[in-house]
């Protein structure tokens, strides 16, 4: 059998964690909140999950990469990864169509990426 290479690995801990309702939510609404991220206070309450549930599922996106934390004052700014996001796509669709242009192509983000 072929080796798991770290690509692989990085990938399957990425789609696992994004394999849960919950942690894919609050992924997407960073994603949409963009570089300024979001306080756990102002995801939970937009996505209606409880704060320690909410909690538990930044740590699995943070573990996977998915997410960071920054700590700002009393509070703490949880923002997506969007070289992270970005990479794992590119891994995706790598050879998508067989290496023939494809026939959707999603547009280009020009305003992701890191906060400056």
């Amino acid at each position: 059998m072929k080796t798991i290479t770290a690509q692989e690995q990085q990938t399957v801990s990425a789609l696992s964690a994004l394999a849960q309702v919950q942690r894919l939510r609050a992924f997407r609404a960073l994603v949409v909140a963009g570089p300024a991220g979001l306080t756990p206070g102002t995801l939970s309450a937009q996505l209606a999950i409880a704060p320690s549930a909410l909690s538990f599922h930044l740590k699995e996106l943070a573990q996977a990469d998915l997410v960071s934390v920054e700590p700002q004052g009393r509070h703490l700014i949880y923002r997506a990864q969007f070289d992270r996001m970005n990479t794992l796509l590119a891994y995706l669709t790598e050879h998508c169509c067989g290496g023939q242009p494809c026939e959707v192509a999603p547009p280009a983000c020009t305003d992701c990426g890191d906060p400056a």
